[in-house]
Order: C-alpha cells, then sequence, then structure tokens
C-alpha cells in the first residue's frame, strides 16, 4: 500500500493525474489505511456475518478486477511482439507521430521515445513523407506538432519531408487531421502508413485509424519510460474499457 501510494504521489507530484495514477494511489492509501486500523476492522467486521461476506465479496471482486488487467496486458503484449517486423517488410509511403505532452516546449520523455523510434522508421524508409500531429493542450503555448517537428529537424531530419498537423486534441483527431495533409502529397488512405505511438497504445490507435479510413495503419511501438510505464498501462486498460463502452473502436 505504502509502495503504491508513494508512486501515485509522486507521479501526481510531476503533473500525471490519470487513472492510471490515481487508481493505484488509491489503492495504496486504501491499503495504508487497512494496515493501521486492521485490528478494530477485524473486530468490526466480527460483530455481523453480512459484514464479513461483503468484506469478501470485496476482496474477490479486487481479484477478480487485477485478474483483467492481467490478461489485457498479456494480450496487449501478444499483439505489439505480432506487429514488429510488419514495417520493415512493407512499402510505407508514410509515418504518422502521435502526439503526447510537450512540457515547457519540450517532448516529454514519452513523446521523446516516439520521436526517436518515427526516426530508425524513417531511416529504413527515406522516401516516406513524415506527419508529426498534435495541437495545444492544456497548459501549453506551442503546438505539439510544432515541437515534434523541431525536434526531428533538430535530430537532422530533411526538413522538406515533415508534414505538421497541429490542431488534434486527441488520437482520434491525430489520425482524421493528419489524413488530408498526406493526401495533399499523393499519399492515399489505402496506402501503407506506419502510426507511430507508445507501446500500450498501439492497438487501439491501429483500430481507430482503421476506422477513421486508414486501410493499412501499421502500428509502431514505442517503449514507454520505466517511470510511468506500469502506470500507463494501466491507463490504457481504463481507456479501451471505455473505447469499447462507448463503441468507439
Amino acid at each position: 500500500g505504502a509502495v503504491l501510494l508513494a508512486d501515485g504521489l509522486a507521479l501526481m507530484a510531476l503533473g500525471y493525474f490519470s487513472m492510471g495514477v490515481t487508481v493505484p494511489a488509491a489503492l495504496g492509501a486504501a491499503g495504508s489505511l487497512l494496515a493501521w486500523r486492521w485490528h478494530p476492522l477485524q473486530g468490526w467486521l466480527g460483530r455481523a456475518a453480512a459484514r464479513r461476506r461483503l468484506w469478501q465479496l470485496g476482496w474477490l471482486l479486487l481479484a477478480g478486477w487485477a485478474v483483467s488487467v492481467a490478461v489485457l496486458w498479456y494480450l496487449l503484449a501478444r499483439q505489439i511482439a505480432a506487429a514488429q517486423g510488419a514495417v520493415d517488410s512493407a512499402p510505407i509511403a508514410a509515418i504518422v507521430v502521435l502526439g503526447s505532452g510537450t512540457p515547457q516546449g519540450q517532448p516529454s520523455p514519452a513523446l521523446r521515445a516516439r520521436l526517436d523510434k518515427a526516426l530508425e522508421v524513417a531511416a529504413t524508409h527515406p522516401a516516406a513523407w513524415v506527419v508529426v500531429s498534435g495541437g495545444v493542450d492544456f497548459g501549453e503555448t506551442l503546438s505539439e506538432g510544432q515541437v515534434m517537428g523541431n525536434y526531428l529537424r533538430a535530430q537532422g531530419m530533411d526538413a522538406t519531408r515533415i508534414l505538421q498537423e497541429e490542431l488534434s486534441t486527441s488520437t482520434e483527431l491525430n489520425l482524421r487531421y493528419s489524413l488530408p495533409l498526406l493526401q495533399d502529397q499523393g499519399v492515399t488512405a489505402d496506402a501503407a502508413i506506419a502510426v507511430v505511438t507508445s507501446d500500450f497504445h498501439t492497438v487501439r490507435a491501429q483500430r481507430i485509424a482503421r476506422k477513421v479510413g486508414y486501410a493499412q495503419a501499421l502500428p509502431v511501438a514505442a517503449p514507454t519510460p520505466l517511470y510511468i510505464r506500469y502506470n500507463a498501462w494501466l491507463r490504457e486498460y481504463f481507456a479501451m474499457a471505455s473505447s469499447w463502452l462507448l463503441r468507439e473502436l
């Protein structure tokens, strides 16, 4: 409980407030409280059978939820592994890099990993256009697309192959707004297009890409920084669940 709580508080101090951070923090707080008040709690439960049954049911529900998280992570990991190598063998016409945070006008560690992965793919496919996609999010002054383009140019990428999409505020809009930029360059929606994003996000991003019209969206996984990795994967659990409930995929 203390470890989960400390992890959540540390990431909140860095500005992360997703479900992948707040849920472990809440579980950690609850675990710490239980440890502190364990003996009074046992006495309270012992005075009524109904309380004990509810207590046991709560633990069963928590265990079932934890198993469902583990199953989703396993399935995501398998699909990520299966997608690796597909981009190397396909005639890629374009590379779309999905945006993320840009604190103080610089790519966050997660976004930098995406951009570095895009550089690798671009080197393998020198004729492919590169679209960097992201608008101005809360607390930002520069668009994510501008920051991403600046990073790629600073790393030596030819500026003439970079297209900047600077209006989107979600994954769906990243992909929807990037498509006309590619079509203006002669890249059709049925061309092979690499979609670069963080590893945990690849499956949902690929499904959204197909929904908005990318016929051959090939996911490319960038590693998530270790300090946020498990929180980000947990956040994706809730994102996948909400997308499924809202029929967004």
